[in-house]
C-alpha cells in the first residue's frame, strides 16, 4: 500500500492515474448503452437464460466485457484496432514503403499510425455489419432468438452499423488518450477492464452451477496459473556487458559492468491476441457474404463450410487447437523479429564501447544475441501456446465451460495471460515514474 500512497502523493502521477480511471469508467458506461433498434428488455432476458453463443464472437465479447451480446454502442470493442495493427505490422515486412516508414523514427511511426486508424474504420465497419447481420437473422444468441425490434427496417440496420463503427473509433481514441496522458498501454488496459468486469459474474456462475468443491478447485487452479504466468513473465536471461574506458573531455567514463536483460516471453500477450483475431476474420467475411446471398441457406453445403468453417467454429476440434498453437508460435517469432533487432543492439553497444565478455563486438555479438533470443523464443512461444489452448483442450476432453464459447472465458488461459501481463506492465510503469520523481527530488 505504501507504493499506492506514494503514487497518489505525486501530483503528476495522480493526475495520470485518475485520468486513466476516468477513461475506463467512460468505456464501461458506454458498454451498457444499447444501440438504437435493439430490444433491450428481450436481449437482457435472453442473456440471463443463455447457455451457448456464437463461437466466433466469444473473443470479441470477452474483450468488450460482454458489450457484444448486449449490442451496445461499444459492441465491436477494440478488436478492429488490434486486427489493423496486425496487418500494418505484417506489411512492414512485405511492402518496402512501410519498412522505410518504420526506419524514419517518430514521423514514420505517426504515418503508420494514421494508416492503422484508416484500416481500423474499415474493419470496424466489416465487423459491425457481421454482428448486425447475425442479429437481423436471429442467429447472434442462437438460432431463432430475436434481439431487434420489429420495426427496425433497412435504415435502422444501417444506423446500427454506423453507431457500432463509431463506437469502435471512439474506443480507439480512448486507448490513445490513455497511452499519451495516462499510465500503461491504453488498448491493453481497455481489454483488461472488459475482462475484469466479467470475473464476478463468471465466478458466481461457476459457484451456482457446481459444488463448493469444484468452485474451490477452480480458484486453486486459477491461483496456480497466475503464479506460473507471473514466474515466466518476470523471467529474464541476463547477458553480462562490460564498457571499456573512454575519455570525454577531461573526464573518464566506462570500465563498468552491467547486463542486458532479455525476457523469456519477449512478445508478451500480443501473439495470443493476434492469433485469436486472425481466426475470426474468415468467419466474419463468410457470414457477411452468406447473409447478403439470397440463396445463402442453399449454398451453405459446400467445401468451404464443410471443411473450413466447421473447424474454425469448433474450438474443441484438434484442427482448431493445432492451428491456434501454430499461429501463436508464428506471431511470437514474427513480433519479436519486428520489435527487436540484434544488429541494432550490437551496433549500439559497439558505439558506446560495450562488449559481451568472450564475444567480439559487431557481427559476432549480433549473432550471439540472435542465438540467445531464438532459444528464449522457443520456450516463450510454447509457454504462450500451452496456456492459451489449455481451455480448448479441457473442452475437448469433455470439461464443460460455464460460458460455452471458445474457452476464452475470464478464468481461461488467454484471459489470465492478459490480466497478469497488463497488470505487471502497468505496475512497472508506475514504479518507474515514482523512481523518476524521487530522483528529481534528490537532484533538487
Amino acid at each position: 500500500m505504501s507504493a499506492i500512497i506514494s503514487a497518489f502523493k505525486n501530483v503528476d502521477l495522480r493526475k495520470k492515474i485518475l485520468f486513466t480511471i476516468a477513461m475506463i469508467i467512460l468505456y464501461r458506461v458506454g458498454a451498457q448503452i444499447p444501440t438504437p433498434g435493439v430490444d433491450y428488455v428481450a436481449i437482457t432476458q435472453q442473456i440471463k437464460d443463455l447457455t451457448s453463443q456464437s463461437a466466433v464472437y466469444s473473443l470479441i465479447n470477452l474483450f468488450s466485457g460482454g458489450a457484444l451480446l448486449q449490442l451496445s454502442i461499444f459492441a465491436v470493442g477494440i478488436m478492429p484496432y488490434i486486427t489493423a495493427s496486425i496487418i500494418v505490422q505484417l506489411l512492414t515486412v512485405v511492402i518496402p514503403k512501410f519498412e522505410q516508414l518504420k526506419k524514419e523514427g517518430q514521423s514514420g511511426q505517426a504515418k503508420m499510425t494514421e494508416y492503422t486508424r484508416y484500416l481500423t474504420v474499415a474493419l470496424a465497419l466489416l465487423q459491425s455489419s457481421g454482428i448486425v447481420a447475425l442479429a437481423d437473422r436471429e442467429q447472434l444468441l442462437g438460432q431463432g432468438i430475436p434481439v431487434l425490434k420489429e420495426d427496425v427496417g433497412i435504415f435502422g440496420l444501417v444506423v446500427m452499423v454506423l453507431i457500432m463503427t463509431s463506437g469502435a473509433v471512439l474506443l480507439m481514441w480512448f486507448g490513445e488518450l490513455i497511452t499519451d496522458r495516462g499510465v500503461g498501454n491504453g488498448m491493453s488496459l481497455l481489454i483488461t477492464a472488459g475482462i475484469a468486469t466479467m470475473l464476478p459474474a463468471e465466478g458466481a456462475s461457476i459457484f451456482s452451477n457446481s459444488s463448493g468443491f469444484v468452485f474451490g478447485a477452480v480458484l486453486v487452479g486459477v491461483l496456480l496459473l497466475v503464479i506460473g504466468v507471473v514466474f515466466i513473465e518476470q523471467g529474464q536471461r541476463r547477458i553480462p556487458v562490460q564498457y571499456a574506458k573512454r575519455m570525454i573531455g577531461r573526464r573518464q567514463y566506462g570500465e563498468t559492468s552491467t547486463y542486458l536483460p532479455l525476457k523469456v516471453n519477449q512478445a508478451g500477450v500480443i501473439p495470443v491476441i493476434f492469433a485469436s483475431s486472425l481466426l475470426t476474420v474468415p468467419i466474419l467475411i463468410t457470414q457477411i457474404i452468406q447473409s447478403n446471398d439470397p440463396m445463402g441457406a442453399q449454398n451453405q453445403d459446400n467445401w468451404w463450410n464443410r471443411n473450413v468453417m466447421t473447424v474454425l467454429q469448433d474450438p474443441s476440434a484438434w484442427q482448431y487447437i493445432l492451428i491456434y498453437l501454430v499461429l501463436i508460435i508464428f506471431f511470437s517469432f514474427f513480433y519479436v523479429s519486428v520489435q527487436y533487432d540484434p544488429n541494432d543492439q550490437a551496433d549500439n553497444m559497439k558505439k558506446y564501447g560495450g562488449f559481451i565478455p568472450g564475444i567480439r563486438p559487431g557481427r559476432p555479438t549480433a549473432e550471439y544475441l540472435g542465438y540467445v533470443m531464438t532459444r528464449l523464443l522457443v520456450v516463450g512461444s510454447v509457454y504462450l501456446g500451452v496456456i492459451a489452448i489449455l481451455p480448448n483442450i479441457l473442452i475437448n476432453m469433455g470439461v464443460q465451460a460455464t460460458n460455452a464459447a471458445n474457452g476464452s472465458m475470464p478464468f481461461g488461459g488467454t484471459a489470465i495471460l492478459i490480466l497478469v501481463s497488463v497488470s505487471l506492465t502497468t505496475v512497472k510503469q508506475i514504479e518507474s515514474q515514482l523512481m523518476q520523481a524521487n530522483y528529481e527530488g534528490f537532484l533538487k
